[in-house]
């Protein structure tokens, strides 16, 4: 049996990568912590290839997807720098 058929050691390498995000934020990690913690829940199911190649396929499937579902859902603005145009003290 190979280390990466086993569920919890996705869920792990989910949370892992999770702990991750909150050290190096700006949604870098997050996608594949939701994209690992996925396929563990697949590979518990019975649902995943018994595949190793298969099997990294589909976390990168699902991290893709988790990346740009969270995309949408926060949001990302046109540039990283807010730029103000109005001072308080000009009022």
């Amino acid at each position: 049996m190979e280390i990466w058929t086993i569920w919890w050691i996705w869920v792990v390498a989910g949370v892992i990568l999770g702990v991750l995000e909150i050290v190096v934020p700006g949604f870098v990690f997050l996608g594949f912590a939701i994209g690992a913690a996925l396929t563990g829940v697949l590979v518990l199911v019975g649902a995943a290839p018994g595949n190793v190649a298969l099997l990294a396929l589909v976390f990168a499937v699902l991290s893709l997807i988790a990346w740009i579902v969270l995309r949408r859902a926060v949001g990302v603005t046109k540039s990283q720098v807010k730029v103000w145009k109005d001072d308080i003290n000009d009022l």
